[in-house]
């Protein structure tokens, strides 16, 4: 049987209970991009936002009702849940290696011919990728949400829990690694 005031008591005395369904929909945009930046794989995203939300739910000390607190706890919970599918997953792939030098591969499909356009743009866009994934993950985080969201320095300080000057020197730091990394993975000038 399910105690009517448990709500109230995980809410704490001075604040109400969150809104889970409401704050994780006003949320989960950003949070699956932040997702999808920290794995690369998009069929993820989803089955983390899962994971993020039963964590959300189930927490013992969930975050006061307070709509910044709110999206920076998320934050937080996305990128723990974000590494435990990543560690999952490298188990996952250790045991499909093992099978795969075993001679258990399955018979890879023929490439088939695209135009020149398509694999310059291919390839530029594998490279940045590269160059963001050799980004620590916060720096990564940044860009993405700045580039992927348009946010304003204001909003990518309120959704992860920090000040506007500290999201600008993250930003300025965070673009100048990637012109770094980029330079390192031979990628010229004209690129950027």
């Amino acid at each position: 049987m399910e105690d009517p005031e448990a709500p109230a008591r995980a809410a704490g005395p001075d604040w109400p209970a969150v809104d889970w369904a409401a704050a994780l929909q006003r949320h989960g945009r950003w949070l699956r991009r932040v997702i999808l930046s920290r794995l690369g794989e998009r069929q993820a995203v989803e089955e983390v936002m899962q994971e993020v939300s039963l964590a959300a739910v189930a927490s013992p000390a969930p975050p006061r009702a307070d709509p910044a607190s709110v999206g920076a706890w998320l934050y937080r919970v996305a990128v723990r849940q974000t590494l435990l599918y990543r560690r999952r997953s490298g188990r996952r792939r250790k045991l499909l290696d093992g099978f795969v030098r075993r001679g258990a591969a399955a018979d890879a499909a023929p490439a088939t011919p695209d135009p020149l356009r398509w694999l310059l743009s291919s390839e530029r866009a594998d490279l940045v990728r590269q160059a963001v994934a050799r980004l620590p993950r916060r720096d990564a985080d940044v860009l993405v949400l700045k580039y992927t969201e348009h946010w304003s320095y204001r909003d990518l300080a309120r959704h992860l829990g920090t000040t506007e000057s500290a999201i600008e020197a993250r930003l300025h730091r965070a673009r100048a690694r990637l012109r770094e990394e980029l330079n390192r993975l031979k990628l010229g000038e004209e690129w950027l």
